[in-house]
C-alpha cells in the first residue's frame, strides 16, 4: 500500500491564499448550485495552483466543501487512518460532485485515492482538472501529471451486484484495501464479470488549455450527464 505523503502547508499559508484571492472572485449566477468536493495533493496548495481553482467559487457553497487546512489534516493523521477517513467522509456529506485537481504526484497519493473511490462509491459525479499549466508561486509551469483515474478501477461480480475496488501502484493491479467492496451496486448485464478503470467514464480537463475559469460549470454538468444525473 502506498504511504500517505501529504505534507502540511501551514494554516497561515492557507489563510494568506484565501485573502489573496478574495479580491478577484466574481459572483456567477447558476441555475442550480452544487456543492463540490475538491480532492488534491497538499503539495499543490503550497504552489498556489489548487487555490486558483478552489477559490473560483462558481458552483460551490462558501463553506469550502472538501477543503481541510493543514492543521486539521495533521491532527487527524496523529489519530490514525480511521480519523482521516472520518474527516474525508464528513467532507463528502451533502456534496454531489467531486473534482480532482491533478498535479505531478496526485495520482499516487493514498488519501486522494480514497477520496476518489469513496466519492464513486457514494454516487458522486467525478471529473479531473489538470493544474500543472497554471504558473506556481515562482511563475513556473510543468507538464501534466498522470491521470489518477487510470490507476483506480473495479471489477463487477458475475451476478452484477458487487463491486470490488482495485488500485495500480505503477507496476501491477491489487485489491484496494481502504474501502470494502460495495455489495449494493446494480450494473447492466453487459458489465457483469468485467473490470474497468475509472478513466473509462471520468472526464479530465486542463484548467489553462480548456479555459477552466469560464467552463468549470459546464464540466460539472458534463460529469453529471455521464453519471446519468
Amino acid at each position: 500500500m502506498l504511504e500517505n505523503k501529504y505534507k502540511g502547508c501551514g494554516l497561515a499559508l492557507v489563510i494568506y491564499f484565501d485573502n489573496l484571492f478574495k479580491n478577484i472572485i466574481k459572483e456567477v449566477n447558476v441555475k442550480m448550485a452544487k456543492r463540490v468536493f475538491f480532492s488534491f495533493d497538499y503539495e499543490d496548495v503550497k504552489t498556489f495552483r489548487v487555490n486558483v481553482v478552489r477559490n473560483h467559487y462558481l458552483t460551490k457553497d462558501r463553506d469550502d466543501a472538501g477543503f481541510f487546512d493543514a492543521s486539521i489534516w495533521e491532527d487527524a493523521k496523529k489519530h490514525g487512518d480511521i480519523s482521516v477517513k472520518r474527516l474525508i467522509n464528513s467532507g463528502l456529506e451533502n456534496t454531489s460532485v467531486t473534482c480532482v485537481l491533478i498535479g505531478s504526484e496526485t495520482w499516487q497519493r493514498r488519501w486522494v485515492r480514497y477520496e476518489i473511490l469513496k466519492s464513486y462509491d457514494r454516487g458522486n459525479s467525478l471529473f479531473g482538472v489538470h493544474i500543472n499549466k497554471l504558473p506556481d508561486k515562482n511563475q513556473e509551469t510543468f507538464k501534466n501529471g498522470l491521470n489518477p483515474f487510470d490507476y483506480l478501477g473495479f471489477i463487477v461480480s458475475n451476478d452484477g451486484k458487487t463491486v470490488t475496488y482495485y488500485e495500480h501502484d505503477g507496476k501491477e493491479w491489487e485489491i484496494y484495501q481502504d474501502l470494502k467492496p460495495n455489495g449494493s451496486s446494480i450494473f447492466d448485464k453487459q458489465h457483469w464479470g468485467r473490470g474497468f478503470k475509472l478513466s473509462d467514464w471520468v472526464p479530465c480537463y486542463d484548467w489553462v488549455k480548456n479555459d477552466g475559469y469560464n467552463n468549470f460549470v459546464d464540466w460539472i454538468e458534463n460529469a453529471d450527464s455521464k453519471a446519468g444525473k
